[in-house]
């Protein structure tokens, strides 16, 4: 079997999807509808029947194509079942030269050492919820426990499936000193979530002050037994009483003892890695790669 490259218009959807569905490391942001909303322009690296695939999420400045990051995309990289060094290796090569910059994460079944590429570590933090609450609670960190009781006593309330906008507005103030997610980016997750909730894989929890004040909150996917902590919209007022210690609380009591893991999606700032580790949530690593082969007139760009 030979891996070959595909143009957008030439991928089979079905067949894509099918092997997201069936990988062993499958993660919903490779399904083609999700990166037909988050992904600026994509194409894709196909081995075989849709046994393995990777997506190419790429976009174009002054002229020159290159490989990036989605928003909401914390990784991508080859997807299927027996993946191994070679063949991810074989995926790399086959990437088209016009790609002449990457920056991209792969997934954590491609975290393998390649001595054709500088792969460098990233960091991501996952708790299994397959447990009693109980026992999940008994490995909570005691700082946790107590903003937990903070939050309780402050008569915060929680509620489920709060519109999303709340949270994307409250999301957007919270980065509104970065340049990335864009306004954009924003309404196209909007879109996302929309798709997804008709699906029965998205929820939004919100924590509610006594005055009604929304303090924290977040959005939730689902898939391949994962759900995925993927927007997160706090309020300054929340900080000191604990608002999102009982929001991700309020999730974890929910889906106890079921066959599912929740993903934090990072991280490698080590204020989150703590904040998320207090949880007991274990390290999960992954793969980036970032490549330059632009010509020495624009390398400077992206120094």
């Amino acid at each position: 079997m030979s891996i070959q490259f595909l143009r957008y218009q030439q991928i089979d959807k079905k067949k894509w999807d099918a092997c997201i569905d069936k990988a062993a490391n499958g993660l919903i942001y490779g399904y083609s509808f999700y990166l037909d909303h988050m992904a600026k322009q994509w194409d894709a690296l196909v081995l075989g029947d849709y046994e393995m695939v990777m997506p190419l999420t790429w976009n174009k400045k002054y002229g020159t194509c290159y490989l990036y990051q989605p928003p909401f995309t914390a990784s991508l990289g080859v997807f299927g079942n027996g993946i191994s060094p070679l063949l991810l290796n074989d995926f790399l090569q086959t990437i088209p030269k016009k790609f002449r910059y990457w920056d991209i994460y792969l997934n954590h079944g491609n975290f393998f050492p390649l001595p054709a590429f500088n792969l460098y570590e990233r960091i991501n933090y996952v708790l299994p919820l397959n447990e009693k609450y109980e026992n999940i609670h008994s490995r909570f960190k005691d700082n946790i426990k107590r903003n937990i009781k903070k939050s309780e006593q402050s008569k915060d309330t929680i509620q489920k499936n709060i519109d999303v906008r709340e949270v994307i507005l409250l999301a957007k103030e919270q980065l509104q000193h970065l340049k990335t997610p864009t306004n954009s980016d924003f309404e196209q997750f909007k879109k996302l979530y929309a798709v997804l909730f008709q699906k029965g894989k998205a929820t939004t929890y919100g924590i509610y002050t006594a005055g009604g004040q929304l303090v924290a909150s977040a959005v939730f996917f689902f898939s391949h037994k994962r759900a995925y902590y993927i927007l997160v919209g706090n309020h300054p007022n929340g900080k000191t009483s604990g608002a999102s210690h009982a929001l991700i609380n309020a999730f974890i009591r929910d889906h106890a003892g079921q066959n599912m893991i929740l993903d934090f999606e990072g991280s490698d700032i080590r204020n989150l890695a703590f904040f998320y580790s207090s949880f007991g949530a274990v390290e999960e690593k992954y793969a980036a790669i970032r490549l330059n082969r632009l010509p020495f007139y624009l390398k400077w760009m992206k120094k």
